[in-house]
């Protein structure tokens, strides 16, 4: 496996680019997040086209944020990047990415939800870590909205875990019980299947595999995960993790069926499977998790997820 295009390591006091790859943010949600970014003490610093409304509902058009994603990268004086929000649009830059540029000044670029389609393909080409984790609209706008700990430790490269206080529950050991070990990869599970059978094709084999969305009834999700075992993508796969899946049910429907359907979906799947963790779409406090990254996970009764490389240079 190629060596990971690791940045420079991090900490409060950094500057912080902050940048809408996809949807337009609002701008009183963008405004409480940068107060939030430097009450910790990050220096966060507006993309020209932060704000920017239209074409449709786009934060500008694709040069445009090209413009401010290749210029964030760029600059030397920036040390991280967060993402206002996702929405929809980040796909419409893939083809537009100036990996020369990227790959000369990596950074970690945080966010999820529609982030997921340019984040998977920065580290399927480039090796570069994707650090999946709070965004500065819907998670550093609200009180406790973001898990410190993990954000911070992903940050300056020390191992952590994550664990039940993170929400993490078991839903399926594995046939032996054991530890499984694989590169932690993922994010959004319906952008995830949206790349199947382009030339971002996501590349699963020998993950672990963190899966997460919001609002899709169970039986979306069912089809979601065919599409994947059919797609190959579940084959060598080491263990998935489901994330909070906040709104992921029916109207009227009994409260586990959700849980039903995964286990029905991922009957022949052979290795371990849990839930719960709150990374992406979630209630409160969003973790950080940097894929690309060598993890483990045990999947016991006190299932924990343990992140044992740093994405960063230290």
């Amino acid at each position: 496996m190629a060596e990971l295009l690791r940045p420079r390591a991090a900490a409060v006091g950094v500057k912080a680019a902050v940048l809408s790859p996809a949807s337009t943010p609002d701008a009183a949600k963008v405004g409480r997040g940068l107060a939030a970014l430097r009450q910790l003490g990050f220096l966060p610093t507006e993309a020209p086209h932060m704000l920017t409304r239209g074409p449709l509902y786009f934060a500008g058009t694709v040069e445009q944020r090209l413009l401010d994603l290749h210029g964030a990268f760029a600059d030397d004086t920036v040390r991280l990047m967060f993402s206002t929000r996702g929405g929809y649009g980040s796909n419409y830059l893939l083809d537009g990415l100036d990996m020369d540029v990227i790959g000369d000044h990596p950074k970690p670029l945080f966010g999820y939800s529609d982030l997921t389609a340019l984040q998977v393909t920065l580290l399927d080409t480039l090796n570069l870590p994707a650090f999946h984790g709070p965004m500065v609209s819907p998670d550093f706008g609200r009180e406790d909205g973001v898990h410190l700990p993990s954000l911070l430790a992903a940050l300056s490269g020390e191992p952590y875990k994550v664990g039940k206080g993170e929400g993490l529950r078991l839903l399926r050991p594995s046939t032996d019980a054991m530890p499984v070990r694989g590169t932690l990869y993922g994010g959004c599970l319906s952008i995830l299947v949206a790349l199947l059978g382009t030339a971002y094709e996501p590349q699963t084999e020998g993950k672990l595999l963190f899966l997460e969305d919001v609002s899709a009834k169970p039986y979306q999700i069912d089809r979601m995960l065919w599409q994947l075992k059919q797609a190959e993508k579940l084959d060598g796969v080491k263990g998935i993790i489901f994330g909070e899946m906040l709104d992921c049910n029916s109207p009227g429907a009994r409260p586990e069926l959700l849980e039903e359907v995964i286990l029905s979906a991922l009957e022949d799947f052979d290795g371990p499977i849990v839930i719960g963790l709150r990374s992406g779409h979630v209630s409160r406090a969003n973790v950080t998790l940097t894929f690309g990254v060598e993890a483990e996970l045990v999947a016991t009764i006190d299932p924990e997820l343990r992140l044992l490389e740093s994405a960063v240079d230290r």
